[in-house]
């Protein structure tokens, strides 16, 4: 497998992110802004980020909260 490639379109604001190089075959969206890229095996290949920043940014303040949360549960222990 190749290293993964990841391409970020500023203007369009939209993650990439290929796996390997394919030709894709097929596509299965995930969720509104995720569209997953699949092969002429429906294997993954790529994955494609629409709004990419405030998806980025949802998920790390998120992930980050969720810390705090379990973190300041142990604390009060």
């Amino acid at each position: 497998m190749n290293k993964m490639k990841m391409t970020y379109f500023h203007e369009e604001d939209i993650l990439h992110l290929v796996i390997s190089e394919e030709h894709e075959s097929n596509s299965v969206e995930i969720s509104p802004k995720i569209t997953a890229e699949l092969n002429s095996k429906g294997e993954l290949f790529g994955i494609e980020i629409l709004k990419a920043s405030s998806f980025i940014r949802d998920s790390i303040l998120e992930t980050a909260q969720a810390k705090m949360l379990d973190l300041g549960a142990h604390v009060k222990k």
